[in-house]
């Protein structure tokens, strides 16, 4: 019998490896802060170009600050707390931990998948972005967050967690994070009660980590992924991947989306269908185990499903569009899963031809003397940026695979510009970065940014915001391009984790590339203020301003009295007229 030392001894020696093996980078120090506002107005030159560097830098540091759960002692965000510390005790589990969604405090895993795949993804192609710039660090602590909290929502082969908070109850809390109502329930999917599209989209977010993480590249083009390999991590993440695939495909309830089983969660992020989601679990799981029959059952999915053809957005929601891409880059590998690299060049390169040569659903805002931004009426309503970051990302992800160099300049000259967009080259002077230049949005719509406690007074209590988010994407401008920068006009103002995503991917690539600064660095410092638009923009939060100017009380008594008035003359001079045509005849 093992005496108790050596038990001991054992036990030390098994907790050390794991955390050894489990272990991730060691974080810099002194750790990287935000510049000052100003620091955003300066020129720089440099490999890598300074300006990109900080942009990266303050990218992540915003997932930093939407934090739940316990924060670490190396925690860079000084006015947070550690928070929602009883997530997960209604259905005995420890559910804390993650990020929340976005400006509020509900934590949801359907978008959350969305956005850890899409940076994985991103840092498998663009990865010396982050290494060239002492970055991956962070990006290692960033994606564990995530990736640690979405393997404690997936307890089991089939429940997976989908929603933790009341929505009805978030949406009524403004204040900080120390003061969060309480009554927080977990939601879950499972056998019986299934979400095809939620697991599936799990399964892909963890295949894309594990990818990552194993240092598996799509090569030729492509830089090498970030250095954060970890064979151990990458095989934990794997085993949840597989598992959640076998859940959306076998799940006794069938396949369906999953606000059917989770209705509370339909508002906020249902989903428009499980397809998309089910075809790229398939595709990044077969690209993870180098199986053709998996390659071959995503390809099935396209065809099953038809989804070729399609014009849609890439979001959270909208998979379709990055399905082409992810084949080609697959199958132009040194992979053996298969796959006929021509067939999916052309079926990405259809799609993208018809955004670039104005062909699709998708529109450029008016931009004036500038380029304008991509919008779909709907989708881009209510956060007009990311549908156009997320269509830059993939015609600059694309384009290093183009079948022509004309091609390839055509994807990334568009691309550019809607780069430029966000990062100043509009109508307002504004990068639509909080905290990059003196120019950038002040007034993010996040309760935990803003200071104030009362959402009755939410634009003035305070009037400036208390704290600056650094690094948070904000929804954008209107189609006119107007931007008003008003705290609860949510559309514009709202943050969000996979508002960030798109363009983390983007300045990783122009670390890569770019030497010269962002648009931002030759803005006019105060150019916003002077073309700033007044009164309230229309939209989802002010309703009441798209029916335009409305008369007072007063306005309208006059109004309806001058109506009376000219309907009574007209009266008066139809019968006239009708009496002068009877005399006429009898004359």
């Amino acid at each position: 019998m093992l005496s108790t030392t050596l038990i001991h001894s054992l036990w030390l020696l098994n907790v050390f490896t794991l955390r050894f093996v489990y272990a991730q980078l060691p974080l810099p120090y002194p750790p990287y802060i935000p510049p000052n506002l100003a620091d955003g107005a300066l020129r720089t030159s440099g490999q890598p170009n300074p300006q990109w560097s900080n942009l990266l830098g303050n990218l992540l540091y915003f997932y930093e600050a939407q934090r739940s759960g316990k924060l670490p002692s190396a925690n860079r965000v000084s006015w947070r707390n550690s928070s929602t510390l009883n997530d997960g005790k209604d259905v005995g589990l420890d559910l804390t931990g993650g990020y929340f969604d976005a400006g509020d405090y509900i934590k949801a895993t359907f978008p959350l998948t969305a956005v850890l795949q899409s940076i994985c993804w991103g840092a498998t192609d663009f990865g010396e972005g982050y290494d060239a710039t002492n970055q991956t660090a962070y990006l290692d602590d960033m994606l564990r967050w995530g990736l640690d909290w979405l393997m404690k929502a997936h307890p089991s082969a089939n429940t997976l967690y989908v929603l933790v908070g009341n929505t009805d109850v978030d949406d009524a809390y403004w204040g900080g994070d120390q003061n969060i109502p309480s009554f927080r329930p977990s939601y879950q999917i499972n056998d019986t009660n299934p979400g095809t599209d939620a697991a599936a989209g799990a399964s892909a977010a963890f295949s894309a980590c594990a990818n990552l993480y194993s240092n598996r590249s799509f090569g030729g083009p492509y830089s090498p992924p970030a250095s954060l390999q970890n064979s151990s991590y990458a095989e934990k993440l794997l085993i949840h991947a597989q598992q959640l695939y076998s859940f959306a495909v076998n799940a006794t309830g069938g396949q369906k989306t999953y606000q059917a089983s989770v209705p509370e969660i339909a508002a906020s992020y249902g989903s428009s269908s499980y397809t998309d989601e089910l075809t790229l679990a398939a595709l990044l799981l077969s690209w993870a185990t180098n199986s053709s029959s998996l390659y071959q059952q995503a390809e099935d999915y396209y065809t099953k499903f038809e989804l070729s053809g399609q014009n849609s957005v890439f979001n959270w929601d909208s998979k379709t569009p990055g399905l082409a891409v992810l084949f080609a880059q697959i199958s132009q590998s040194d992979s053996t899963t298969g796959g006929n690299f021509s067939v999916w060049r052309d079926e990405a390169e259809r799609y993208f031809d018809r955004i670039v040569n104005r062909q699709g659903p998708g529109y450029m805002t008016t931009g004036q003397h500038f380029y304008g931004l991509l919008y779909y009426d709907g989708d881009s309503d209510d956060a007009s940026l990311n549908p156009a970051l997320n269509a830059a990302m993939l015609l600059t992800r694309y384009a290093q695979i183009a079948s022509t160099p004309a091609k390839k300049a055509s994807y990334l000259n568009f691309a550019q510009s809607q780069v430029n967009y966000a990062l100043g080259k509009n109508s307002m002077h504004v990068p639509y970065i909080v905290g990059m230049h003196p120019n950038s949005p002040t007034n993010p719509h996040s309760a935990m940014a803003s200071g104030g406690n009362d959402i009755s007074t939410l634009d003035t209590s305070p009037l400036n915001e208390t704290y600056i988010l650094y690094g948070a994407v904000v929804g954008g401008p209107n189609k006119f391009d107007k931007f008003y920068n008003i705290r609860s006009d949510w559309p514009e103002t709202e943050v969000a984790l996979d508002y960030n995503a798109p363009m983390l991917t983007l300045a990783a690539m122009h670390v890569v590339n770019d030497t010269t600064d962002p648009f931002f660095t030759s803005l006019e410092v105060g150019a916003y203020e002077k073309v700033r638009p007044k009164g309230q923009p229309c939209d989802s939060a002010f309703p009441k301003a798209c029916a335009g100017p409305q008369l007072s009380k007063g306005g309208k008594i006059a109004m309806a009295v001058v109506v009376a008035v000219v309907g009574l003359f007209i009266s008066g001079l139809l019968v006239w007229y009708l009496y002068e045509l009877k005399a006429a005849k009898v004359a």
